[in-house]
């Protein structure tokens, strides 16, 4: 790792000194940028570790004001993502949203309906949950409930274990607080061009992306795991409301199909491998937790009527979900779920896309690249394929973000496109990132989940063989159509 950041160091100085480069305030900061994106890219070294040793090579060099560094900590996204993550904490410590889904997806009648309501199901918890890794984590319960009551059919239970995965990273798109890479465009868009998306501005644009793909992606899986006949087979209704293949067997078949699953009030019953859960009344802190959820998303969703920022909302929500003898976990507890290491990583990525912006170095890089002479069109295209493909080099969704939106922001001023249309099409395009098992947490966890017949890594190669051309389609589709007509326009 360090033998590749010092040979782009040293590449970096002999531009500079052979008097191609940027002036030296750029310079600087161009050599620190591709430092820092070597090392990322490598994955050996931890990337809140890298990202701070870049931020104080600026501050010691001039480049950056020491308080430009402490002032990104107090930054209105930080708290925003701590509040979220607190909330969501106490929001899953009553296992409302595995109850949600277990309700939901026990409605189905043939395969195709199970797969679309898991679809529609796994876009709703990004509205609840933030990060990709939190959500897998929370619905792998429900594939494994899911995946007793079809354990006859081997490969609906194998496009299951990849659904579920698929669709969590392409739904975070829905929301703001779906995936810190979110958060980080957000940041560096603010910093840059002095505005960035909003709470609510983001789910107008982001839901109808995330909507599109997932269930474009459930119906190739469909299509390209099962056949016909498996699709359109009933699943057999049992006595407790849920779906199954066929009649239980009555025996339990292994540890990973003799799971629990929560029951209103906290309570939990054993299963029968072929059963899922039976839905009653909600529980007082589901009941607790649920209210507070919708009053905050409403605010959210409210914010040009009554002018509270998101961030104080999620900040009151966190309050009421920790109080005492009130909330549903303890304030200790739920601070124990907030990723510390992201939120750091957060603020010296957008520092270090700041410092390049102010110094002059992506206005260069980008000129280099990109003549002013290059099309609208080609510019978007180039941006959305290199978005795509960045997660076989940068495995971190928030690393992704954090090298290409700095670079792509003046890109494209130079383009004569709107920066934070180019970088929302950048962000969504780094969403995909399913070729490898090693590639998202969500597919890693999947993956080892236990459960017999998941997915494996010829599965994945096939997968992203037609969804990562997919998902450039539809996001080049949406920069030029549906984007445009929702208030961002791309030129």
């Amino acid at each position: 790792m360090w033998a590749g950041v010092l040979l782009a160091v040293a590449a970096a100085l002999v531009i500079v000194w052979s008097g191609a480069g940027p002036p030296a305030p750029a310079a600087i900061a161009l050599t620190v940028f591709a430092g820092a994106t070597v090392a990322w890219v490598s994955g050996r070294g931890d990337t809140t570790f890298v990202g701070l040793i870049a931020v104080l090579m600026l501050v010691i060099a001039g480049v950056v004001a020491p308080a430009r560094l402490f002032a990104g900590l107090g930054n209105e996204t930080v708290w925003l993502l701590i509040a979220a993550f607190v909330l969501a904490a106490g929001i899953g410590a009553t296992g409302l949203p595995a109850r949600v889904a277990l309700a939901l997806c026990t409605r189905a009648r043939t395969v195709r309906q199970l797969f679309h309501l898991v679809a529609a199901v796994l876009v709703l918890t990004a509205f609840a949950l933030p990060a990709t890794a939190g959500r897998a984590a929370l619905v792998l319960p429900v594939f494994v409930a899911l995946a007793a009551s079809v354990q006859e059919r081997v490969t609906v239970v194998r496009a299951l274990s990849l659904l579920f995965p698929t669709v969590v990273l392409l739904s975070a798109m829905a929301t703001l607080t779906g995936a810190g890479a979110h958060l980080i465009t957000s940041q560096l868009l603010a910093a840059t061009t002095g505005g960035g998306i909003s709470y609510v501005r983001w789910l107008v644009l982001g839901l109808p992306f995330a909507l599109i793909c997932s269930h474009l992606a459930t119906e190739g899986l469909l299509r390209t795991m099962t056949d016909r006949e498996e699709r359109r087979a009933p699943l057999v209704r049992m006595r407790d409301g849920s779906s199954a293949a066929g009649e239980s067997s009555g025996e339990p078949s292994g540890d990973a199909f003799g799971g629990t699953v929560g029951e209103a009030g906290g309570e939990q019953e054993s299963r029968r491998p072929g059963r899922l859960g039976r839905c009653g009344r909600l529980g007082r802190d589901q009941a607790r937790a649920a209210a507070i959820l919708l009053v905050v998303m409403a605010l959210w969703c409210t914010e040009y009527l009554h002018g509270i920022p998101p961030a104080v909302t999620a900040l009151a929500g966190a309050v009421m979900i920790t109080a005492p003898k009130w909330g549903t976990i303890g304030m200790s507890a739920a601070l124990d779920a907030v990723p510390w290491s992201l939120l750091l990583f957060m603020v010296t990525t957008t520092v270090l896309g700041g410092a390049l912006a102010s110094s002059g170095a992506a206005d260069w890089l980008t000129s280099l690249f990109f003549p002013a002479a290059a099309g609208p069109g080609v510019v978007l295209v180039v941006v959305v394929v290199v978005s795509a493909a960045s997660h076989l080099m940068l495995q971190s969704r928030s690393a992704r973000s954090s090298v290409l939106v700095p670079l792509v922001i003046p890109l494209a001023s130079t383009a004569g496109l709107q920066p934070a249309a180019l970088a929302f099409a950048s962000t969504a395009a780094a969403g995909f990132c399913h070729t490898t098992i090693a590639s998202a947490k969500p597919l890693a966890l999947f993956a080892q989940s236990g459960v017999p017949a998941v997915f494996g890594e010829r599965d994945l190669l096939r997968l992203s063989a037609w969804l990562g051309p997919v998902t450039a389609a539809v996001t080049v589709g949406c920069a030029l159509t549906i984007w445009p007509w929702l208030g961002l326009p791309l030129r």
